[in-house]
């Protein structure tokens, strides 16, 4: 299957929270788009793999991905390593995508910026023939390197290179994100601990960052995104004709 944009995170959520007003706006637009977790997040303080496996496949059929995967990596310990690189390299060349989202330069959360530091790599390496990987059918994968590569904004606020219009998708965004029932919404915490992504307030504090993208980039609601390898390459101005921001 050969994917338009292919969305990578940390762990299952972290699309769902940072990009995936994006993603659905996309997918609306008839774009091909998918999704993989490095992660299972088994070192969650709340629930447990099998759930949040469940989680985001449910997650996955609400915003309408083409297909979601997880490469399984060890939780809170991921380098840049080459065991580590290859499965990821195996996606990009199996999915062939023009576009990857990855996560944010630096964040909150260590993995955050390791799995960026290892995606970086995976994704330059995916273009290189003599590094070797076999697709699912065992036949070895041919080369293949995006062309373009964006970091979508996590917990910590960057300056965007760009704001994208997710106006019309912030409630599917939401829906999304509360299907991972075990970390997002919860009213009774129960035996596990509470979190601040727990509390049903963490909503607001959600839209409120959405809201305020959106201002920026002229919407009423956005996602921030920037742009891996500057400067951002043009060939024409369609994408400045299509739209008509309010600033």
């Amino acid at each position: 299957m050969k994917i338009d944009i292919l969305a990578f995170g940390a762990h299952p959520d972290d699309t769902e929270l940072s990009c995936s007003g994006t993603l659905a706006a996309l997918i609306d637009q008839g774009k091909k788009v998918a999704v993989v977790d490095l992660t299972r997040g088994e070192m969650g303080s709340r629930g447990t793999p099998e759930i949040r496996m469940k989680e985001a496949e449910k997650a996955k059929e609400i915003l309408g991905l083409h297909a979601r995967d997880n490469l399984g990596l060890p939780d809170t310990e991921l380098q840049n390593i080459r065991e580590y690189q290859l499965p990821i390299i195996e996606k990009i060349r199996h999915y062939q995508p023009h576009i990857c989202l990855l996560t944010a330069p630096a964040d909150r959360h260590p993995d955050h910026g390791h799995a960026t530091t290892l995606l970086v790599d995976a994704v330059f390496y995916s273009g290189l023939k003599k590094i070797e990987t076999k697709g699912p059918d065992g036949k070895k994968q041919k080369p293949h390197r995006p062309a373009h590569v964006l970091h979508y904004m996590q917990d910590q606020p960057f300056d965007p290179d760009f704001i994208f219009d997710i106006t019309r998708t912030i409630d599917r965004k939401e829906k999304a994100i509360k299907a991972f029932a075990s970390q997002f919404n919860v009213t009774d915490p129960g035996d596990e601990p509470e979190t601040y992504i727990s509390d049903p307030g963490f909503f607001e504090s959600l839209r409120a960052r959405a809201k305020q993208l959106g201002h920026l980039g002229g919407f009423e609601y956005g996602e921030g995104f920037l742009y891996h390898k500057k400067p951002f390459p043009l060939n024409d101005f369609d994408f400045l004709l299509k739209t008509s921001p309010k600033r």
